[in-house]
């Protein structure tokens, strides 16, 4: 599959600790809604699922974001749980709502009964993929991504979003062994799925363990990080001659840092919570970064905005220029966009960090 060059490569050389001209920045959840042309292509798809599904606008949101902002990367426009739909769990969102399931995996025979999907029942995904890389047409590059299989699992067994993860836990303590038998089911399915991304032309991926964080310091390595490390160990390294990077992103994650930074991966995402700096000593000399501001910082006025900014920046410290590799920062928020930012903050945000990354390079 050929696809037209890259033109603006600063992304992928940071995942590869490779020196950039600037920071490259891009959002968690960039297409969403607070763009009011996001909401209005969702109001003609007539639901989340049918903008998902439907390949023609599932490009056409992925690439909103782009035409208002100079980011430096595009993610896919998708959900974490079209793998569990696949599996017949039955996905739905209702306007305003999280995601729900009609199914949920809450006793052994329906442990039992799970099964890594066809992937051809996930073939709208793959399209949107290839269809998103010609529409870009080597702007920047893009990125695919799934669900860990542990917060695939968390919300198998809630059935939806939850407070206190208590169904979950229950059968983790309960029945471990319905649990370890999940969680390898979901484990093989996100492996094939982000490798057909890989094969559809995502250029990088990333796998977003949001639930990570909720759990217990001894059930994380044995429940999460474990599942986590099986599927980097299966992803695809190059593809058609080009470096994949893999970005492991855990919510809450930032206790284990050290432990994730002997993942087979090449960027850690870290939270608000962590201070960059202490995760570039950490990990620096084996991972790339990315993150970590706070997304409630877009709610602030555009001076505090650029402040903001500028501290994310400066705590990481110094950039890595010249040959060979060293630490790299990749500007992000430390969890999704909200709904309710103000899209012009979204501009002062991107703006700020390019300006202040460049000055830290000794750039006008």
């Amino acid at each position: 599959m050929s696809f037209p060059p890259l033109r603006n490569d600063s992304f992928l050389r940071a995942c590869q600790r490779l020196s950039t001209p600037h920071t490259p920045v891009w959002l968690m959840r960039q297409a969403g809604r607070y763009l009011p042309e996001y909401r209005a292509t969702r109001a003609r798809a007539g639901s989340f699922m049918g903008l998902a599904t439907n390949v023609d606008y599932a490009t056409e949101v992925t690439l909103q974001p782009l035409e208002r902002y100079a980011l430096d990367a595009a993610i896919l426009f998708s959900d974490i749980l079209t793998v569990p739909d696949a599996m017949g769990l039955g996905l739905s969102f209702a306007l305003g709502e999280g995601p729900r399931f009609a199914s949920p995996v809450r006793d052994e025979a329906a442990v039992q009964a799970l099964a890594v999907p066809d992937m051809d029942k996930l073939r709208y995904v793959f399209d949107a993929v290839t269809s998103i890389r010609r529409a870009l047409d080597g702007r920047v590059p893009l990125i695919g991504f799934s669900g860990s299989p542990w917060t695939l699992a968390c919300y198998m067994v809630e059935g939806a979003g939850s407070d206190d993860y208590r169904l979950v836990k229950t059968m983790l303590y309960s029945r471990p062994d319905l649990m370890h038998r999940m969680l390898q089911v979901n484990a093989d399915a996100v492996a094939l799925y982000l490798n057909a991304q890989i094969e559809a032309g995502a250029q990088a991926v990333m796998i977003f363990d949001s639930w990570g964080g909720v759990l217990a310091d001894a059930a994380f390595h044995e429940f999460s990080l474990a599942y986590t490390a099986q599927v980097l160990a299966k992803l695809h390294r190059t593809w058609e001659g080009a470096a994949i990077p893999r970005i492991v992103f855990t919510k809450g994650g930032g206790l284990w840092l050290e432990q994730m930074a002997q993942l087979d991966c090449e960027v850690l995402g870290v939270d608000w919570t962590v201070n960059l700096a202490q995760a570039r000593r950490l990990v620096g000399d084996r991972k790339a970064l990315q993150g970590n501001l706070d997304p409630n910082v877009l709610f602030a006025p555009p001076a505090r905005i650029e402040a903001e900014a500028r501290k994310v920046l400066d705590s990481f410290g110094a950039p890595h220029t010249g040959a060979g590799t060293g630490p790299t920062h990749i500007f992000n928020l430390g969890h999704g966009i909200s709904q309710h930012t103000p899209p012009e903050h979204v501009s002062v945000l991107v703006d700020a960090v390019h300006a202040h990354s460049r000055r830290m390079r000794g750039q006008k």
